[in-house]
C-alpha cells in the first residue's frame, strides 16, 4: 500500500519515515520529496508498506498526530492520472499548443462579413 505523508518537518528524512511506519508493519520503501533547484525538502513524502491492513492501520493511527514538531497528514496515496495534467489556461487546451479553433476570428465576432468589404462598402456609400 502506498501512503502519502504531508506537513512534515523540513528535517524529516526517509529513515525517520521508515522508523515511524515500521511500528505498524513492514516498510518496503520511504521517500522524502526534494526541491530540484534548492535541494531542500518539500515537506511531504511517500511510504510503501507491504501489507494493506498494516498501511490502513498506520493511516488511521498517524493522521493528524505530531511528528518531529509538526502535525502530519497521512492518507492513502492515489496514483497520478495522465489525464490530470495542468492545462494551458491561456489557450484553453491541455497540450500547451495554440488551438486556433478556440479563438474567434474577426468575422465571427462581428456577425460575419469581410472587413475589407465592410470598409469598401462604407466608403462607397459615403460618396453617394
Amino acid at each position: 500500500m502506498d501512503i502519502f505523508v504531508a506537513k512534515l518537518s523540513s528535517d524529516t528524512t526517509s529513515d525517520h519515515l521508515t522508523e515511524l511506519f515500521s511500528q505498524f508493519g513492514t516498510v518496503l520503501s520511504s521517500k522524502i520529496i526534494m526541491d530540484k533547484e534548492t535541494g531542500r525538502s518539500k515537506c511531504y513524502g511517500f511510504v510503501e508498506m507491504e501489507d494493506e491492513a498494516d498501511g490502513a492501520s498506520a493511516i488511521e493511527q498517524l493522521n493528524e498526530t505530531e511528528f518531529m514538531g509538526t502535525e502530519i497528514a497521512v492518507k492513502k496515496s492515489e496514483p497520478r492520472s495522465r489525464d490530470k495534467r495542468p492545462s494551458n489556461r491561456r489557450f484553453g487546451n491541455n497540450d500547451g499548443r495554440r488551438n486556433n479553433q478556440n479563438r474567434q476570428s474577426y468575422n465571427d465576432r462581428n456577425d460575419g462579413g469581410d472587413r475589407r468589404n465592410y470598409n469598401r462598402d462604407r466608403n462607397f456609400n459615403r460618396y453617394e
